[in-house]
């Protein structure tokens, strides 16, 4: 009887067993499916927005010259230091060459002296034209030898008044002007100095500079140049006005690529008649654009960037395909790719490199 008993214990407790086996195995298939792995997709965006890009920039004059003396002469006056305003046409410095002077005093000589003989084969040639009118009173010959004269002499006055004139135009360099309103912001020479041919060459008199406008340039990158347009905005900042924002409209770019720099030369022109600001700062320029054509658009987390290349994962008739795409700009999330794509493909939201190609994507129910 005993031994019945302990038989039954056994048999009991090999049954339980097995029914605890069999409530555990659902429970491992339903942790396996959930560690299967789930892809999360975005839809690539044909979309053309406006984006933002930051750049540095400068600040330079609108316009600035070098002015040299036009011929060999001393400096007898300056009238402007460094720091200087002046205006178009105020006198900077007056040269002094006696010989210029003593040429332009012979030159106006020989031209009056050939005026006088041109007066007097005018005359005469008239007086023979009048006194031909009677047959037989002057001879053919004559008249015409007169006519020549006459030609001969107004060319030769012509010409000599013409040299008295040049003569007198170099008397007029040795007077320095401002080729424009501005501020003169080096000055080389001092009175006394002997400039131009064989005194200081190759060295300018002063550098001249307009302040009331300035150019601020920005190099705008060859992948974001084709987005400039003519009345593309842009703001700046500047070190020395914290806090401030100034606002300028493009002005004019340079049409093509710098061979060095790979870039656009943009210029926005700055209005400075308070001269508030300085050529020569340097800006921290944030330029708005947009392309003039749609482009595509991926999050910026789909984009892989592996020692192999770019690329996308993109999920093609239900299996993974990497497509290697080239970057454009980032605007807030999304970036801008170029690349064997078409807008409303499926690309992997977060892009990895461990997702294999050719990977079978199991379709949605």
């Amino acid at each position: 009887m005993h031994s019945r008993n302990i038989l039954a214990f056994f048999l009991i407790a090999f049954i339980a067993s097995s029914c605890s086996d069999n409530d555990e195995q659902p429970a491992t298939t339903k942790a396996n499916k959930e560690n299967e792995p789930a892809f999360k997709w975005a839809t690539v965006k044909h979309d053309q927005p406006q984006f933002t890009i930051t750049l540095p920039g400068e600040l330079k004059p609108y316009e600035t010259v070098s002015i040299y003396p036009k011929m060999k002469g001393f400096v007898k006056k300056i009238y402007v230091d460094r720091g200087s305003y002046v205006r178009r046409g105020q006198l900077l410095a007056q040269l002094k060459a006696p010989e210029v002077g003593a040429q332009y005093a012979a030159r106006n000589s020989t031209s009056s002296g050939a005026y006088q003989k041109f007066l007097f084969s005018k005359q005469s040639y008239m007086r023979l034209q009048d006194a031909a009118k009677k047959a037989g009173a002057v001879a053919t010959i004559e008249l015409e030898r007169a006519y020549a004269q006459y030609l001969g002499d107004s060319a030769a006055y012509h010409s000599s008044r013409s040299e008295a004139a040049a003569s007198g135009q170099m008397q007029a360099y040795l007077r320095i002007t401002a080729p424009f309103s501005g501020v003169v912001t080096d000055r080389f020479v001092s009175e006394g100095a002997l400039v131009g041919e064989g005194g200081m060459q190759g060295s300018p008199l002063f550098q001249l500079t307009q302040e009331t406008k300035l150019r601020l340039e920005v190099a705008i990158p060859e992948k974001q140049a084709q987005a400039l347009a003519n009345e593309t905005k842009a703001t700046f900042t500047l070190v020395d006005y914290p806090g401030r924002t100034f606002t300028a409209t493009l002005s004019r770019n340079s049409g093509a690529l710098d061979t060095r720099t790979k870039s656009v030369l943009a210029e926005f022109d700055i209005n400075n008649s308070g001269k508030e600001l300085r050529s020569g700062q340097y800006a921290k320029v944030s330029v708005q654009l947009q392309r003039k054509q749609p482009t595509l658009w991926v999050p910026a987390s789909s984009v892989v960037q592996a020692q192999s290349g770019i690329f996308l994962v993109k999920n093609e008739a239900n299996k993974i395909k990497r497509v290697p795409v080239q970057l454009g700009v980032t605007n807030d999330t999304l970036t801008e790719v170029f690349g064997n794509l078409d807008a409303g493909e499926q690309v992997l939201f977060k892009g990895s490199e461990e997702v294999k190609e050719g990977t079978t994507i199991a379709p949605k129910k």
